[in-house]
């Protein structure tokens, strides 16, 4: 169930949103939805980056190699 609350919105952010809103829905009344929309696409990159970091590598590769691969590519971009 939605809960209503109140936000204190600094004059630049808020312009953003109304900007967004007439982008998205034509009209400013869909602002609380564009604002639920922008918090859930923050919420769910963070979970999924976090998730990334932490989960099971699928690849395992050793500090000698990495270096080796490092080396090959900084001389690749000095090259051009």
């Amino acid at each position: 169930m939605p809960k209503r609350t109140t936000l204190i919105l600094d004059d630049d952010v808020y312009r953003k949103l109304v900007e967004e809103s007439v982008k998205r829905y034509g009209t400013v009344r869909a602002l609380s939805k564009v604002v639920n929309e922008l918090l859930r696409e923050r919420f769910s990159s963070r979970e999924d980056l976090i998730k990334l970091i932490y989960s099971d590598k699928i690849t395992w590769i050793s500090t000698e190699d990495f270096e080796r691969f490092r080396r090959e590519l900084s001389e690749r971009f000095e090259s051009r």
